[in-house]
């Protein structure tokens, strides 16, 4: 019996790895894409698993960049307020 391993066997040429280089709208975009392949089936599994895990790092990516800009309008609110 052969181990499992968590590594997809043929990996796709784009990997979550070149997410982090992404602009909010591109990784936004990217994501409405993944899901809709997710909906309409992918024909393996392991086809599936490699969208899921891409949607994933999308998701995050998006979230990183709310994050961020919610921090710097907490930052300009605050300075404006210290301005007054």
């Amino acid at each position: 019996m052969e181990p499992v391993t968590s590594q997809p066997a043929h990996p796709s040429a784009s990997t979550p790895s070149d997410v982090a280089s992404l602009s909010f709208e591109e990784a936004r975009d990217q994501l409405v894409r993944v899901v809709a392949e997710l909906e309409q089936g992918a024909p393996t599994l392991e086809q599936s698993l490699s969208l899921w895990e891409r949607g994933e790092a999308l998701a995050a990516r998006c979230d990183e960049w709310l994050r961020g800009a919610k921090r710097r309008l907490e930052a300009a609110q605050s300075s404006a307020g210290d301005d007054q």
